[in-house]
């Protein structure tokens, strides 16, 4: 159809048309919106039907037990009611307990009886208004090819019903292949959640880990000295030479990673230093440099400070890597073309990803603890004094809107009124408008102190 109204009032038609005969309908949808946009349309067109969504979850084994029912309309969600089988002119079981909990009395093997004689003479009828197709997709695409072919020679004529032994085998198989196929999904799906799931596993015990230690300064001191490692292997690459070493940029590193002004330039050009005599320096001066901090904002401060920070940026790396991960499921399959196993290059770049993850946990703690610091006792009085000035504008802002008088409050003085004479005031509360006329309130007014 050419708009989406149009689709939906093709397919209330298509149900009107199955509900004439009394059929049953079962309709799916993709969401909880559109199968309540298509009751409206139903309810419109005197369809009677029933909605089955997560709203109606309480409802759900009813809704299901007669949606094979004579006439019965049921409108479904993809995922309501999955695991279910829709049994033709209803669920025996279902409706048993129905009638014995309107009548306790009742005798239950006679409600059995009498119940399972309705629902077969009603499943009869249902197989009368309608069954399926050969050019239905589900024998089309997974049933057997050759049926079609052989009924034609047999002499079916066209609008007969098939009644066959072959026909009731070739649905058995397509089902089983439909069944079949749709499990090799699942467990093709359930083999990509693995990989996540397993590094789930490893980033919420590290997570949990953190939460559960009280001191996380060895934890961090190891963070950051692979940091240095990283720094010196990416600057300084073992087996090669002063000359081929550049400092300067390892010198801007050092400060945007640890936060650290260290002379690298003046080590680096000293005799007799290599990356290992650098390591050592580094590691000494930021473990100097830490323990400063941790004196400054007193050790308890700094090990609250330390474990915040690690478990802010596990987070926010974890949901950077989730969504990751997503992005490469969805074009991981078209590997497959390049005669690759989407799955084997989903495991590993995922691996690959998780490690960069590991990476870029060290690199961020690291540098988020080499910014901060405490503030300086000006810094601190300079931020008391912003403060107390923003406090006295807002004040004085709001003195200045009570003292403005208003064209719809100034007005004649009181009746009597002598500003002389507090006895001719009256009792105005400090928030009325003063007797004066002035339009300002009392207590900027003449009730002023």
């Amino acid at each position: 159809f050419r708009t989406a109204r149009e689709k939906f009032d093709g397919v209330v038609a298509s149900i009107k048309k199955a509900n004439e005969k009394q059929q049953p309908v079962l309709v799916g949808t993709t969401s909880i919106d559109k199968s309540e946009f298509l009751s409206t349309l139903l309810t419109e067109a005197g369809i009677t039907h029933n909605v089955l969504n997560a709203r109606q979850h309480e409802q759900e084994a009813q809704i299901v037990a007669d949606a094979g029912k004579l006439s019965a309309v049921t409108i479904a969600t993809n995922m309501a009611g999955r695991g279910t089988d829709i049994q033709l002119g209803g669920n025996v079981e279902v409706r048993v307990m129905q009638a014995l909990a309107e009548n306790p009395e009742s005798d239950p093997a006679e409600v059995r009886s009498r119940i399972e004689t309705e629902v077969a003479d009603e499943k009869e009828k249902v197989k009368e208004t309608g069954d399926l197709s050969l050019e239905d997709d589900l024998m089309r695409i997974f049933g057997s090819e050759r049926l079609d072919s052989v009924l034609s020679k047999l002499g079916m004529k066209e609008g007969e019903a098939i009644v066959h032994p072959w026909v009731n085998k070739s649905l058995e198989k397509a089902q089983a292949k439909v069944e079949g196929r749709n499990f090799d999904i699942r467990k093709q799906l359930l083999k990509f959640d693995d990989v996540m799931n397993d590094q789930r596993k490893v980033i919420f015990g590290q997570r949990r880990e953190v939460m559960e230690t009280e001191d996380l300064s060895d934890t961090v001191q190891d963070m950051r000295h692979q940091v240095i490692d990283d720094l010196i292997d990416q600057y300084m690459p073992p087996r090669s030479y002063a000359d081929q070493w550049d400092t300067e940029a390892m010198y801007a590193a050092v400060i945007e990673r640890l936060g650290l002004d260290a002379p690298v330039m003046e080590w680096a050009s000293e005799e007799g230093v290599d990356d290992d005599a650098m390591r050592e320096r580094l590691e000494k001066a930021s473990d100097e440099y830490m323990a400063q901090k941790a004196v400054a904002f007193g050790t308890e401060n700094m090990r609250n400070i330390e474990k915040q920070v690690l478990l802010q940026v596990i987070d926010e790396k974890w949901r950077e890597h989730l969504l990751t991960l997503e992005h490469l499921r969805s074009v991981v399959g078209f590997r497959g073309y390049a005669q690759r196993d989407p799955l084997n290059e989903y495991k590993t770049e995922g691996f690959q990803l998780f490690e960069s993850l590991l990476d870029g946990l060290r690199s961020d703690v690291t540098q988020k603890l080499g910014q901060i610091r405490p503030m300086t006792a000006e810094e601190q009085e300079a931020m008391v004094a912003q403060f107390r000035a923003q406090q006295e504008a807002i004040q004085a802002a709001s003195q200045e809107v009570d003292r403005t008088p208003s064209a719809a409050g100034a007005s004649e003085p009181k009746e009597g009124f002598d500003e002389n004479d507090q006895s001719t005031w009256g009792n105005p509360g400090r928030n009325d408008l003063c007797p004066c006329g002035s339009g300002n309130k009392f207590k900027h007014c003449h009730g002023k102190v």
